[in-house]
């Protein structure tokens, strides 16, 4: 009897010793985040208050920046536009892309592991270099691509020097640099339950049945996974204009990003940089809450219950 009720009190004893344990472990994590993140978010919202050039003392001016940035701004409702329509298109297709890529490369075939590579490669390949490749890609007169179209009988197209063209154009490039998410995703394939598709197939559930009804509900949390972090890198998009366009033609590539990177580093207005930058993060903000708020309506556990 005595034993049986000591076994409660050294069960608490333990569990407590776990939890002092892992706060422990969780310092250095918590340092880094307060560091590295909430104190410098905090700063920027306090510099977006100021008008500040960075070589003089900065002068508070309340909410003047962003009073300017939405009345008197030529540049800020282009470059919202263009910003969440890059993201839409470069998240829809990196998703569908990398989806179908790793599905194929699942499947046994000869060299699985060299396509592997092959399609992961790009990911980690210097960004600026990708662009500049696809810029001669899209060249207007000798491109790649407007040579097949010549070869087609069709007319040539100004992939980045037409404003119809420029913002699909650098989606596409995007999607091509999904590697990351076709290696999370393979992973993830790798871990759906056979048997559930073994079953399926005895009951005489085809290919696209099995993939509706079982690929698709088990690979949903890494489909939320990749989604939000698609979503994140692409809102905050600013390599393709600086590579290949400078925010044209006109302004239809002028991202969210570079505007920002324009007024700071450019004009040197860094307080309405920061206001800027405080944009960009109510509309990070906005999507990432809307995406985690409908996401219990898709997310599938295994054990049976929606998220």
């Amino acid at each position: 009897m005595e034993m049986i009720n000591k076994s409660p009190k050294r069960r608490s004893r333990i569990h407590a010793g776990e939890a002092r344990a892992a706060y422990i472990l969780l310092i250095p994590a918590f340092i880094g985040l307060i560091f590295l993140t909430y104190l410098p978010l905090i700063g920027v919202l306090g510099i977006s208050l100021t008008n500040w050039t960075g070589l003089s003392d900065p002068k508070f001016v309340g909410f003047e920046n962003y009073i300017n940035l939405f009345t008197t701004d030529p540049y800020i409702k282009d470059s919202i536009i263009a910003t969440v329509y890059f993201a839409v298109l470069s998240v829809v297709g990196g998703m569908i892309y990398s989806l179908f890529i790793a599905m194929l490369l699942n499947r046994k075939i000869p060299a699985r592991g060299f396509f592997r590579a092959v399609f992961y490669v790009p990911y980690v390949l210097p960004a600026a270099a990708i662009y500049v490749g696809w810029s001669w890609l899209y060249e207007a007169n000798f491109g790649f691509f407007n040579f097949i179209l010549s070869e087609m009988g069709l007319n040539k197209v100004s992939f980045i020097a037409d404003s119809s063209y420029v913002i699909p154009s650098l989606s596409l490039i995007s999607v091509w640099l999904s590697g990351n998410l076709i290696v999370i995703f393979l992973a993830g394939l790798q871990n759906v339950p056979v048997v559930y598709h073994e079953a399926a197939e005895m009951d005489g559930a085809n290919g696209w049945k099995r993939f509706l009804h079982i690929t698709l509900p088990c690979m949903s949390p890494i489909i939320f996974y990749n989604l939000l972090m698609s979503l994140i890198a692409n809102l905050q998009i600013v390599t393709p204009a600086l590579s290949l366009t400078n925010g044209g033609p006109g302004n239809s590539s002028r991202f969210l990003t570079y505007l920002m990177y324009d007024q700071a580093f450019v004009n040197y207005k860094l307080g309405y940089a920061c206001a800027t930058t405080a944009v960009i993060f109510v509309i990070l903000a906005g999507f990432t809450g809307v995406l985690f708020k409908t996401s219990n309506l898709w997310i599938f556990n295994e054990g049976g219950d929606d998220k």
